[in-house]
């Protein structure tokens, strides 16, 4: 299994001290005072506005991001405060859906993408799922467009209370390969 490794910057193209890490960091101004550029040498991260894995996200592979407000695509502060390696996943993938909270409501089993959840489903809304297999992004809009939600094997009973502020609704629903 390949690990994954990425360097934070403090300023943009690269500049400023740095600090790397192939794993978890809940909070990178432990270590730096900013960060306003990346580079992954290798594997996917998903890189977060706020720290302990709160706020925007952005999934990240290989490559270089010089400028963290291009990269995030949206208002934010022009920071990354925290990043969660993505482990490589190798055989099935599964989740439940529900259109409530507390896995109430309409439910569906994926074992692949979504692109368009209210078409496929005829579902008014996903307020709660149950990750079992794999490790999947849910996007707010269809065509896995717009803010984004990483979720891990594990049970969420309220999609609203993961730290994405002003999501109404999820519309997309994508697995994290290496290919997404």
């Amino acid at each position: 299994m390949t690990m994954g490794r990425i360097i934070f910057y403090e300023d943009r193209n690269f500049q400023g001290r740095s600090y790397e890490t192939t794993s978890d960091c809940p909070e990178l101004t432990s270590y730096l005072s900013r960060c306003n550029s990346c580079r992954v040498e290798s594997g996917l991260f998903v890189v977060y506005e706020k720290p302990n894995f709160m706020g925007y996200q952005t999934l990240v592979r290989r490559g270089e991001y010089p400028d963290n407000q291009r990269l995030m695509g949206m208002t934010m502060s022009d920071c990354i405060r925290s990043c969660r390696m993505i482990p490589a996943h190798r055989g099935p993938f599964r989740l439940r859906i529900y259109e409530r909270d507390n896995f109430g409501g309409q439910m569906h089993e994926l074992m692949d993408d979504c692109d368009d959840m209210t078409e496929r489903f005829h579902m008014s809304d996903c307020q709660s799922c149950n990750v079992m297999d794999g490790h999947w992004l849910f996007y707010e809009q269809p065509n896995y467009r717009g803010r984004m939600l990483y979720l891990r094997p594990g049970e969420y009973r309220n999609l609203r209370e993961m730290g994405l502020s002003n999501v109404t609704r999820f519309n997309s629903i994508r697995r994290i390969m290496d290919s997404c």
